[in-house]
């Protein structure tokens, strides 16, 4: 009997490891927050306005500065890619449109 016991237990040691939780997908990185690389960016423009920074500093916040305001303007290109204008049209339906910055600005 004790045999048998010795045989059954590896197959249940098994079935734990087959039953446990797998370990997690690290998620992808996120993309920065808009509104907090937008504060960045105000911060690093506040910075550069200081007197006292050195022109290595300088430097190193310009080019923070520099990926931080493309960054923005993509996320900002990206959301208005997604904008959609509802218009009701003549028969009382609404129907989705997508936003043309270009022929708002004629209106």
């Amino acid at each position: 009997m004790a045999r048998r016991c010795q045989e059954h237990a590896p197959a249940e040691d098994k079935a734990d490891r087959v039953n446990s939780i797998p370990a997690k997908k690290p998620e992808p990185p996120k993309k920065p927050d808009f509104e907090r690389s937008l504060a960045r960016l105000e911060e690093v423009v506040r910075r550069l306005e200081s007197p006292q920074l050195s022109l290595d500093d300088a430097m190193k916040l310009f080019e923070e500065g520099v990926a931080l305001s493309r960054e923005c303007q993509k996320q900002l290109e990206e959301a208005e890619g997604r904008v959609e204008i509802l218009l009701k049209k003549a028969d009382g339906k609404l129907v989705a449109e997508p936003f043309d910055p270009e022929r708002e600005s004629e209106s």
